[in-house]
């Protein structure tokens, strides 16, 4: 008896160990996906730009400097990389809003795309349904945006209105961290009220993110997680994939329609591409190994740095406060109303 139990142990531990290396091999196959589409990646941005590589990061370093932590930021939250780079971008490279908006629209377009493949080959979990009717609703926002509102918003307004829009999504969060709250894994209905809310989402997030260069992740993301009760790590990485589409349309936009992809712009975009394909895609990894709390507190930490920075760097004159306060508190009463609606709650807390 003694020895089959032996025997019997020997097999369970042998069939464990199989497991744990078959789970390795299974986490390591990604990164070297990854790997091999980063050097493909570098090798033709190197074929794009040769024999001026190292003269055009010689030129415009500060860029990559900059871009190696917002690619970071803009993979591993819904924020998106704006809070580091405007800041810097104007301010101290005094690049003007409209250079970094298409700028941001650009590079996002590369890090945002390799940050979703990451998620894709890690196989985090996003709400595809969602991710769809969003996007959708995002193409014509994104078009009406660039196209008409660009020229008739000043972009210090618009940068102002969409920190004083997040600052109060980040009040909203706060609370009801602090009150604790269920959650829920997936819809139990998709109607057509849940698509058109989506699609709403999306468009108002095109609308942003033609503006100030992002903004339908943010949006979306504060629909997913205060109205549908989505978890924080499911609404990221599929605010990271939303952004990504919403940028390569953007940034098609202004290369082959609006014909503004000026050869400074595209020189600094040339000279992000080699940092932004890591540190985007290193952001999703780590964003995939933190729990909603962590996630949570990340993204209110960067929203209050990027209201410092724009409280520090927009010169507030009557027409920025005004039109700010009214979008923040516009938005403010959004938020309450859709954290307030009951139709999606659940009885498990976090």
């Amino acid at each position: 008896m003694n020895i089959r139990m032996v025997k019997a142990n020997s097999l369970l531990s042998k069939q464990r160990m199989f497991d744990i290396q078959l789970r390795r091999k299974l986490f390591r196959w990604p990164f070297a996906v990854y790997f091999i589409m980063l050097l493909g990646c570098w090798l033709l941005w190197y074929l794009y730009t040769e024999p001026n590589s190292l003269a055009l990061l010689e030129a415009n370093w500060p860029v990559s400097l900059t871009m190696i932590f917002g690619s970071f930021i803009a993979g591993a939250t819904s924020e998106g990389g704006g809070a580091v780079a405007f800041p810097v971008f104007t301010k101290l490279l005094n690049i003007p809003p409209t250079t970094a908006k298409i700028f941001s629209l650009a590079i996002q377009s590369v890090g945002m795309t390799m940050a979703s493949l990451m998620i894709l080959m890690l196989k985090v979990k996003v709400q595809w349904r969602m991710l769809l009717w969003a996007s959708v609703g995002g193409v014509p926002g994104i078009f009406l945006s660039i196209s008409i509102l660009s020229s008739l918003i000043e972009p210090e307004v618009t940068k102002m209105s969409f920190t004083a829009m997040v600052s109060s999504f980040a009040v909203t969060l706060a609370i009801l961290r602090f009150k604790g709250r269920g959650y829920n894994e997936d819809l139990n209905e998709f109607t057509g009220t849940e698509k058109l809310i989506l699609l709403a989402a999306g468009f108002v997030g095109g609308l942003m993110s033609g503006l100030v260069g992002n903004g339908i992740d943010i949006i979306c993301f504060s629909v997913m997680v205060l109205l549908f009760r989505i978890r924080e790590s499911v609404a990221t990485p599929t605010s990271v994939i939303l952004m990504a589409i919403n940028a390569i349309v953007g940034f098609a936009l202004h290369v082959y329609y609006f014909q503004d992809f000026t050869p400074l712009i595209r020189n600094y975009w040339l000279a992000a591409i080699p940092v932004v394909i890591i540190g985007a895609p290193l952001g999703a990894f780590f964003c995939s190994k933190l729990n909603n709390d962590i996630i949570a507190l990340i993204l209110i930490v960067l929203i209050l740095v990027e209201l410092i920075s724009s409280l520090w760097i927009i010169p507030l004159t009557k027409s920025v406060v005004v039109f700010s306060l009214a979008i923040g508190l516009v938005f403010a009463v959004a938020y309450y109303v859709m954290a307030s609606i009951n139709k999606y709650n659940v009885d498990e807390e976090r």
